[in-house]
C-alpha cells in the first residue's frame, strides 16, 4: 500500500488552490489536504498542521511565498514545498531560501508531475494517467 500524504496548498486565488487539490487528487494518496490564501496562514498551518508537502505561491499577500518558505525550512526542515509562481525569476531566490524545487505556472501539468516525483519520491496510487 502507497503511503498516503498530507498537502498545503497555499496560493491567494481560490481557483488556483481548487486546481492544484484536484490535479493531486488524480495523481497521488492525499490523506488530507489544507489550503491557505497568504503566506503568514501557511506558515501557521505549516507547524499545526505538519504537512508532508507545501505548494506555495511566490507571491501572496500578507507574507510573500518567499519569506513563508524561509520560515517554515527554519522551523520544520523535513517539510517539502515546491515554489509555484508566474514568475519565473523568482525561481533562484526560491531555492535560496530553502524551497526543495520550483516550478512555473506556465508549466505543464506534466513538469509538475516530474518534479513531485523528484521531491517527494513516486507514491502514485495509479501508474495510470487520470483525466482531471
Amino acid at each position: 500500500m502507497k503511503q498516503k500524504m498530507r498537502v498545503l496548498i497555499a496560493d491567494n486565488q481560490a481557483r488556483a488552490r481548487q486546481g492544484m487539490k484536484a490535479l493531486l487528487g488524480a495523481w497521488y494518496q492525499v490523506d488530507e489536504f489544507r489550503e491557505a490564501a497568504n503566506g503568514a496562514d501557511a506558515v501557521q498551518l505549516a507547524k499545526e498542521f505538519k504537512p508532508d508537502l507545501i505548494l506555495m505561491d511566490g507571491r501572496m499577500p500578507k507574507m510573500n511565498g518567499l519569506e513563508a518558505t524561509r520560515l517554515i525550512k527554519a522551523g520544520w526542515p523535513a517539510i517539502k514545498i515546491i515554489v509555484l509562481s508566474m514568475y519565473p525569476e523568482i525561481k533562484d531566490e526560491a531555492l535560496l531560501v530553502g524551497a526543495d524545487s520550483f516550478v512555473s505556472k506556465s508549466d505543464s501539468p506534466e513538469k509538475l508531475r516530474e518534479t513531485l516525483i523528484k521531491v517527494i519520491g513516486d507514491r502514485e496510487v495509479n501508474k495510470e494517467e487520470k483525466t482531471v
